[in-house]
């Protein structure tokens, strides 16, 4: 007993560990603001107060950034009346301890680098607190958390800390959000198009929605054969192909425009998506693509565009039956690694619930999986476009528009996502409604044919922040394609 006194009591042996931090450079950083209160937007976009270590250091700062913002002077005298005036530093009082950091302020050069080693330090910090809980959980081992629980709570706790610096999750301040809103807004009139979100490059689209807003649940549904992954894969497209990279303060890349798409691909594979997108900008059949029934000219127009196509940001995994919690960990990897703008599933009901309970019911793990969609769509603060199947009742009915009431399986899809779009094509019908060729019907269906011919209706029968109604398309079936529509009244004058 005495030698393990002995040596616990050693030189060797620190009696306890301090967590990473950093005071002097947390004072020259204050002291550079409280000098040139320019210093502060050097940082400002990505250091907060929550980084600082010292508790009176995090005061002084938000301090300075309310008085800042406010475009007020701050500097020892005007902020002291804003801080505990009873508070000791040793043996200064709070004016005098302020009036010396300013005496050693660092130049302003300096202040993104002060900034930015604060900010790696309290990133330190959060990952021991995040590796402490990961320790002491396996080590308790609750009976009701199984280890790939912890895992997938482990990685989602890591994920948020890579984006964001920090794991808390709490409460932010209502000046915060109407911050974000106001820079939303304005980016939103800065960006071409003046659309707040993504845009999908199908413009009435575009018009009607505003763009692809971060952390929505757009569910895009419809019967089979009318063409809801050929409108995937066309958005997708768009998005990755006008992808334009913008550097931030801090060294991230964020989209300017376009963006970086993930794909999950239930149904086909990755080679028969990119089949079909080929097929698409190539403007070649994909029938004839798979047959090889080409001439030397398409051949060529297929390597060119297959050149082009190799470098565009997007990204397809083809697993099979995933569940929500596996799709949610490949998603946060390829934030981290990639980056993440869009995610497009194809389609919700090939997914599996991730608990053993909902799987034994198809209605609770398909609202397992939308309550999951949505979730992550928060979390990652991107779109998901997830397509769902609508229930055979359509075929029954005379009008053959899809309703909401026709989502399949569950009202949870409705309840949860912020838009749905159906995809309706009459041409579809009514190809197979063909009379007896002569008759009175045929002419009547040959005007009807005529009329519906390359057309597509994308009806928004749901929408959180915008109006509903029917976005009209045009649609190419041997490309699968989906563009605008060039209405009559949009064209421009002809002259006999």
């Amino acid at each position: 007993m005495a030698e393990a006194v002995r040596k616990l009591n050693s030189a060797e042996t620190p009696l306890y560990r301090e967590a990473p931090n950093n005071i002097e450079a947390e004072q020259a950083l204050l002291g550079a603001v409280l000098v040139n209160n320019d210093a502060f937007y050097r940082v400002s976009d990505f250091l907060k107060s929550s980084h600082f270590y010292e508790p009176l250091h995090r005061k002084i700062y938000d301090v300075l950034a309310e008085l800042i913002r406010m475009g007020k002077m701050a500097n020892p005298v005007t902020i002291k009346t804003f801080l505990p005036a009873d508070e000791k530093v040793g043996d200064m009082t709070v004016a005098q301890y302020l009036a010396r950091l300013a005496a050693e302020a660092v130049t302003v050069i300096n202040a993104a680098d002060y900034g930015r080693a604060i900010y790696d330090l309290a990133t330190r910090r959060a990952l021991i607190t995040v590796g402490e809980d990961m320790v002491n959980i396996a080590y308790d081992a609750p009976v009701d958390m199984a280890p790939s629980e912890q895992i997938e709570d482990a990685e989602r706790r890591l994920f948020e800390l890579a984006e964001t610096g920090r794991y808390d999750g709490g409460f932010e301040s209502f000046s915060d959000a109407v911050k974000t809103a106001i820079d939303m807004a304005s980016a939103a009139y800065m960006r071409d198009g003046h659309l707040s979100g993504i845009a999908t490059n199908l413009h009435d689209l575009d018009k009607r929605m505003g763009g692809l807003q971060s952390s929505d649940l757009i569910v895009l549904a419809g019967r089979p054969g009318m063409g809801k992954t050929s409108l995937a894969t066309n958005i997708a497209f768009n998005i990755a192909n006008a992808y334009e990279p913008a550097q931030q303060a801090d060294g991230s890349f964020k989209a300017k425009n376009g963006g970086v798409v993930g794909f999950f691909s239930l149904e086909m594979s990755a080679e028969q998506l990119a089949t079909r997108i080929i097929s698409e900008q190539a403007e070649i059949p994909s029938s004839k693509i798979r047959r090889g029934d080409m001439t030397e000219s398409d051949f060529e127009k297929l390597v060119v565009c297959t050149q082009t196509l190799q470098k565009i940001p997007l990204f397809i995994d083809s697993t099979g039956g995933i569940s929500i919690a596996q799709l949610a960990a490949r998603s946060r990897r390829l934030k981290r690694q990639r980056g993440l703008d869009v995610l497009v599933i194809d389609y919700i009901q090939l997914m599996q619930g991730s608990s053993a309970k909902s799987s034994q019911n198809r209605v609770q793990e398909i609202t397992e999986i939308t309550t999951g969609l949505k979730a992550l769509a928060k979390e990652l603060n991107v779109p998901i476009i997830a397509l769902s199947q609508l229930s055979r009742q359509v075929e029954n009915r005379e009008d053959k528009r899809p309703q909401l009431s026709d989502l399949r399986e569950s009202g949870s899809i409705e309840q949860d996502a912020d838009v749905v779009l159906f995809v309706y094509r009459e041409e579809y019908y009514l190809k197979n409604k063909e009379p007896k060729p002569g008759t009175d019907e045929y002419i009547k269906w040959e005007g009807e044919m005529n009329e519906a011919k390359g057309k597509a209706e994308c009806i928004i029968a749901k929408q959180r922040h915008g109006p509903t109604g029917t976005v009209s398309l045009a649609f190419t079936g041997e490309f699968t394609r989906f563009s605008d529509l060039a209405e009559e009244h949009h064209l421009p004058e002809r002259f006999e």
